[in-house]
């Protein structure tokens, strides 16, 4: 039995932050990963061969941007530890088949401009709607990593404002009827619903409009951007700065379950039965659908309550490839962006159709994005070759035979996707492509099975009422687990959502104020 002030279950981004933020608090912080690497969704790995430099799961790092922990450098990760982004200047571009090209640039004069090209009308609607955006993002941004606010208390502040109200508004609706309200033309349309879907929700999906309003003002301030070799750069950087203050991470260490004692989680066991104790608190990245498997302690009415979370509407089935050399857009490279959509479809009612097939347990071959990361960092593979990464919306529930059918079926699933790829680049031929590896939806699961239940990379649905306080549920949306002292949640199911924000730093927050820590004396200094 070993003795620590905190362990944490789980090496993902989310718990790494959260260790690291508690060590530099001076805590005595072990954090324990199943696998026999750390990094959850936030890891890059020779997958396929050596020299080659694939991201498991994350690929672009969009929210995080917005996060103290690297606009303030809290932990030191920019200055001390290692991290550098890379940031183009044209973070978002959407290519169709006949080489019609949209693009969001950094700088919001330069889109606009383009997209007055075919539609002047729409120029202007955009400008309007970036800049409502951007002057929201300072207010959103401030509560997207800190603990939440209460469902009822955020509502009830929103309602007292005219920009609220509208927030609320936009929040309840879907990202479809968000662009549909404001513009005229269906190619500026795709655009943006396109990319917010990357968020795995579909376009018509209500509650979820919010991304839509945001994502303007999010590339047109922070950009997107991608580490400096790879997604998992952020959490070796998180490790280091785990290990400068003091704190261990372990790595091949399964745990079994959450010691409770006396109403209070006092540690972790693993599988093999030894036991680590915590005498401040424990940290968990445990999904809500498995509560019950590693706290089976918590009030039942809590667990059932977590078992009715709703996970998102769709997975991946995700194409890693090694290239002899580069990939080439037929368009030319200059319109590679950090995010690039890759459609066939020209109207909203096509693209829809598409996204139908994704509820009814059948993959679409047309919902594809994704390009070669070696374009913006060539440190990614020797020298003129290529990495390949490659999205391709697909549902977890595969009609007509269940999730179990994606290991016969996957591979089949992507040479339809490969073949959609094909139209918009010229040389991914056959003998350009010197390795392949396809990760469908179970696979994901598999991967991380106490986080990515039923293929959700994101966690669970984006949804407003598993939103806020209320993410993933009421019961669990502070951190906490009611019945459980001492237990605290993280991961992609908790507030703010899916995707790579640093999430543990509001886990932390949290905990802090409950031990009574200052948290600007931590974090205010010199690291």
């Amino acid at each position: 039995m070993s003795q620590f002030d905190i362990v944490v279950m789980g090496g993902g981004h989310n718990g790494l932050t959260a260790a690291a933020y508690m060590a530099k608090a001076g805590k005595k912080v072990l954090v324990l990963e199943r696998k026999p690497h750390f990094g959850g969704g936030v890891s890059t790995r020779e997958l396929i061969q050596p020299g080659y430099w694939h991201d498991e799961h994350s690929n672009v790092h969009i929210m995080i941007q917005g996060n103290p922990m690297l606009r303030e450098d809290e932990l030191g990760l920019l200055s001390k530890f290692g991290l550098e982004y890379i940031y183009p200047d044209l973070p978002h571009a959407s290519i169709w088949e006949d080489g019609t090209i949209v693009r969001s640039w950094k700088d919001l004069d330069r889109t606009c401009e383009e997209i007055a090209t075919f539609s002047p009308r729409d120029a202007e609607a955009y400008r309007k709607f970036a800049r409502a955006s951007m002057d929201a993002i300072p207010m959103f941004m401030s509560g997207l990593y800190s603990p939440p606010f209460p469902m009822g208390a955020f509502v009830a502040m929103m309602d007292q404002s005219d920009e609220g109200r509208f927030l609320l508004d936009v929040m309840s609706r879907s990202a479809l009827d968000v662009v549909e309200q404001y513009f005229e033309s269906d190619l500026l349309k795709l655009h943006i619903v396109r990319m917010v879907t990357e968020n795995l929700q579909m376009p018509d999906e209500l509650g979820t409009g919010m991304g839509a309003f945001l994502m303007p003002g999010i590339i047109h301030t922070y950009g997107c951007s991608m580490p400096k070799g790879g997604s998992g750069q952020l959490s070796k950087a998180l490790v280091r700065a785990i290990e400068h203050f003091g704190g261990e991470v372990r790595c091949g260490a399964e745990v079994s379950r959450v010691i409770v004692s006396g109403g209070k989680a006092a540690g972790l066991e693993l599988t093999t039965g030894e036991t680590f104790m915590a005498k401040d608190g424990v940290i968990g990245a445990i999904h809500p659908h498995v509560l019950r498997k590693f706290v089976g302690e918590t009030p039942e009415p809590v667990l059932q309550r977590a078992e009715r979370v709703t996970q998102s509407t769709f997975s991946i089935n995700l194409m890693h490839l090694t290239l002899k050399e580069r990939l080439k857009l037929k368009v030319g490279n200059e319109t590679n962006a950090m995010m690039t959509e890759l459609m066939d479809f020209y109207s909203i009612r096509d693209m829809l159709l598409e996204y139908d097939k994704l509820r009814r347990g059948e993959v679409s071959h047309r919902l594809i994005a994704g390009g070669d990361n070696t374009i913006f960092d060539p440190s990614r593979a020797p020298e003129g070759a290529g990495v390949f990464y490659g999205v391709n919306f697909a549902p977890y529930n595969l009609y007509p035979d269940g999730p179990g059918s994606w290991d016969a079926r996957k591979e089949e699933f992507a040479d339809r996707a490969l073949e959609q790829y094909r139209k918009f680049y010229s040389n991914l031929t056959d003998d350009n492509i010197t390795g392949r590896l396809i990760r469908s939806p179970i696979d994901h699961e598999r991967d991380s099975p106490a986080s990515f239940i039923k293929g959700d990379i994101h966690g669970c649905a984006p949804f407003m009422y598993q939103s806020v306080a209320h993410r993933p549920t009421p019961d669990l949306g502070s951190f906490r687990v009611p019945g459980i002292e001492s237990l605290y949640l993280v991961g992609p199911f908790m507030h703010p959502g899916g995707g790579v924000f640093g999430a543990g730093r509001a886990t932390a927050i949290q905990m802090m104020d409950d031990m009574d820590i200052d948290y600007d004396k931590v974090c205010g200094g010199a690291v």
